[in-house]
């Protein structure tokens, strides 16, 4: 179901982890958006960076289904915030969107969503989301979007490809949740198939060659079989996953980690990466049968980075 392809060696598992209307704002720049063979529903271009100690947007670009709303600041860290937005409000069969988001070197983004990525039937064809990440060094991207919800007879594929320095940090939510169904059973969908490749590149000044840090692949198949058992999702619905890369990294912090999420109603367990180039990166995969709890464990584990890393309180989006 799942595989965690990490570079060049992983150390073993912490506890159980059984899942391996158009409108323009700028021009478009050359690339995902750019090279994608069909016509994207919806596409995003954001550049951040820093200036004078607070980030803000360079370059912002959107057409079709997706846009993002004014920027705003929760706390004095100078970390701006952006909400994606889908107006279209879910994904069809043989949609694609693109989205592009680059943090340059010492700046701050966190990147959330307005509402649920909801995954309607894809009769035909699957929908598909193919986001790029591009981090600068010390630059600093928080992504915490609201839950995927795949309802009867949807196919998804998300596509996540992620380039960082060895300084830079980076921290990356997502549950999944099944939608639901006329005869209330779980696993009604198709297909899920997301897909994260994370790469480090050497600082500018270095002469170091980069590498894969990390390949995660998640794939369920609910009409090939069941997928509820033992070392798939051990009898429940719902799938959470937190990857993390920064410097930071390492035994202590997963151990850290995997205590922090014995307290919660969920099943979990951490992998951990080899370093390259100086840093590391670490999945921590949840499995419930309730959003809010894994939000819950997911938010634990996030507050901890968040205070210890960057200075800031626990992210809690609903009081803003």
């Amino acid at each position: 179901m799942s595989t965690l392809g990490l570079s060049p060696a992983a150390s073993p598992d912490l506890g159980p982890c059984p899942l391996r209307g158009a409108r323009h704002a700028a021009a478009p720049k050359s690339g995902l958006a750019a090279s994608a063979v069909k016509s994207p529903m919806g596409e995003l271009e954001l550049v951040v960076a820093e200036r004078s100690g607070r980030s803000v947007a360079t370059h912002q670009f959107h057409r079709g289904a997706l846009r993002v709303l004014r920027p705003h600041y929760l706390d004095g860290s100078g970390q701006v915030c952006y909400v994606l937005v889908n107006p279209g409000g879910a994904y069809l069969g043989a949609d694609l969107y693109v989205i592009d988001v680059e943090v340059a070197d010492r700046a701050k983004l966190l990147l959330a969503t307005q509402s649920a990525t909801k995954i309607y039937r894809t009769p035909g064809s699957f929908a598909e989301q193919r986001m790029r990440l591009r981090l600068g060094e010390g630059a600093q991207l928080e992504l915490a979007p609201d839950q995927v919800i795949a309802y009867r007879e949807a196919s998804y594929r998300q596509n996540t490809q992620a380039t960082v320095r060895p300084s830079s940090s980076l921290i990356m939510a997502e549950i999944v949740t099944p939608g639901w169904s006329p005869d209330g059973a779980s696993f009604r969908y198709e297909e899920l198939r997301l897909r994260t490749e994370i790469r480090v590149e050497p600082e500018a000044s270095a002469g170091e060659a980069g590498g894969l840090l990390a390949l995660d692949n998640v794939l369920i198949r609910p009409p090939l079989g069941d997928v509820t058992g033992m070392a798939f999702m051990e009898g429940y619905s719902h799938l959470g996953s937190l990857i993390v890369v920064d410097p930071r990294v390492d035994q202590a912090l997963a151990d850290e980690l995997h205590e922090i999420t014995a307290g919660f109603d969920a099943h979990a367990g951490i992998s951990l990466t080899a370093a390259v180039l100086g840093t590391a990166g670490l999945v921590l995969r949840s499995l419930s049968n309730s959003t809010e709890e894994l939000r819950r464990v997911l938010g634990a584990a996030t507050a901890l980075l968040r205070k210890r890393w960057y200075g800031q309180d626990p992210l809690d989006l609903r009081k803003y």
